[in-house]
């Protein structure tokens, strides 16, 4: 499996530019496939200069409806004319965030994209093709990402702090291993992973995706004694991990000197396999 990185926060190339957002782009035996559009339509000029052609992509997946994740939809649907896009029935809800001086400002999708036959909306766990398939409905029951606090979902004319019941991650399985890839994971990683091991009875063999221990926001990092305590679980599932994004560099040094190899660092125009 072939997996390219279009959008990250930071890069390994000189020729890509960078911005805070995550795409992914996914080849796996039998489908091509995009996993977030990044925060605008970079990640597609960072395809075309990768290689990768967005028009041969099957479907795509969107992580969250935060735009960040989801800013490049419409550049995406401009320059694919067939792929379907499979999104959370709650993705365009009204997502805010708070900010110095007691302002809420809109962090989510371009509501003008709707109605759009293309997008698939979902709500619980659902198979998209064979071997193929979403997981939501994650609890925050531990290690929540402190930085939800700040993250606002406004209902009427009120704002709640968001549940993110419209997050959703992918599940890639072929020849006998999985892959999971989460784009934010504010519910947690670690309630993602025992959401996941629930369902299939063991952790996956590979993960890809943010881990939300970087507040942009704030400019915070999570506290380190939840890193580590992050770190020791994931070193103990016995998957191995490449992290990106929402994680945080700081927090990533933490996380890498407990897991050692079994974590590495994804940046804009990385590309590599994954033994499945």
């Amino acid at each position: 499996m072939l997996v390219r990185v279009l959008s990250e926060n930071t890069s390994s190339s000189g020729k890509l530019d960078s911005e805070h957002g995550l795409s992914l782009y996914i080849e796996t035996g039998t489908h091509k496939i995009l996993f977030d559009t990044g925060a605008s339509g970079l990640f597609a000029e960072n395809a075309e200069k990768l290689g990768a052609d967005l028009r041969v992509i099957d479907f795509a997946v969107l992580s969250h409806g935060h735009y960040d994740h989801g800013g490049g939809l419409k550049a995406f649907l401009g320059i694919n004319g067939k792929a379907k896009v499979f999104v959370h029935q709650k993705a365009f809800e009204g997502h805010y965030a708070n900010r110095p001086g007691g302002t809420k400002e809109y962090i989510g999708l371009d509501e003008a994209l709707l109605p759009n036959g293309r997008f698939v909306f979902c709500c619980d766990s659902l198979v998209i093709y064979e071997g193929l398939e979403l997981l939501s409905g994650v609890r925050a029951e531990r290690l929540v990402p402190s930085g939800n606090s700040d993250l606002l979902l406004k209902v009427g004319g009120t704002y709640v702090r968001d549940d993110f019941a419209h997050e959703q991650s992918l599940i890639i399985s072929e020849n006998g291993k999985t892959l999971l890839i989460a784009g934010c994971a504010h519910n947690g990683i670690v309630n993602i992973l025992e959401k996941f091991k629930a369902e299939k009875g063991a952790y996956p063999d590979y993960v890809i995706g943010g881990f939300h221990l970087y507040d942009r926001g704030s400019g915070q990092n999570e506290a380190p004694e939840t890193v580590d305590e992050i770190g020791k679980y994931l070193l103990g599932t016995g998957s191995q991990y490449y992290t990106c994004h929402c994680t945080g560099i700081e927090s990533y040094k933490r996380l890498k000197a407990i897991m050692e190899d079994n974590i590495s660092y994804i940046s804009t125009g990385d590309m590599f396999t994954i033994q499945m």
